[in-house]
């Protein structure tokens, strides 16, 4: 079966579908390359401004490692570097926030070891297997990255602090056009 070399530049340099995570980690095989992040659908859906060159950097070193028992354990180390363009919800300005991502993930034959393991290791546990999807985990990663509520540190323009409203304030003062009503029903009209 014919190998591919993943340390030419992949054209075009999208992440791998489809990677057999064990002859990876023994080789050692590092794989990267540059993508748009319109490939990304789960995570452009709330940018302001969708441009083509909105890129991410990716890189993926695989490993094999002596685990606690004694055997091989295949490891994968994700950089990904990107900016995302979003609107901050405090002044509702442009926001260009950088993302910078290096997250180690450790490979466990099962799903029932990875839960196991999971509250006793400080690496994130992924199953094994021989088909699998590096652009599925980036897009994961990225949609992670997302801010819940994206802003500014500190905004570029003064934001209003103040809920108060001068027509609001204005419309309160009037008489209420039901006043007189609670004195019908309660037999007094009121003059």
């Amino acid at each position: 079966m014919d190998r591919l070399s993943y340390t030419e530049p992949m054209k075009p340099e999208l992440p791998p579908k489809r990677l057999d995570i064990k002859t990876m980690a023994l080789g050692s095989e590092h794989v990267s390359g540059l993508d748009s992040l319109l490939n990304y659908e789960r995570v452009t859906h709330d940018f302001r401004d969708l441009q083509p060159d909105l890129s991410l950097k990716w890189s993926a070193q695989f490993a094999s490692r002596t685990g606690a028992a004694g055997a091989a354990e295949a490891w994968l180390k994700l950089t990904l570097s990107t900016r995302f363009p979003l609107v901050c919800q405090r002044c509702l300005e442009p926001l260009d926030l950088p993302v910078e991502l290096a997250r180690e993930f450790r490979f466990v034959a099962s799903e029932a070891i990875a839960q196991e393991q999971d509250d006793d290791c400080e690496e994130d546990l992924l199953v094994q297997a021989r088909d699998f999807d590096l652009a599925g985990l980036i897009e994961d990663e990225l949609v992670m990255a997302l801010p819940l509520i994206p802003r500014h540190e500190a905004c570029p323009t003064a934001v209003p602090m103040s809920a108060a409203d001068a027509d609001f304030e204005a419309a309160s003062e009037k008489p209420n056009p039901f006043a007189g009503l609670s004195g019908l029903l309660n037999g007094k009209p009121k003059s």
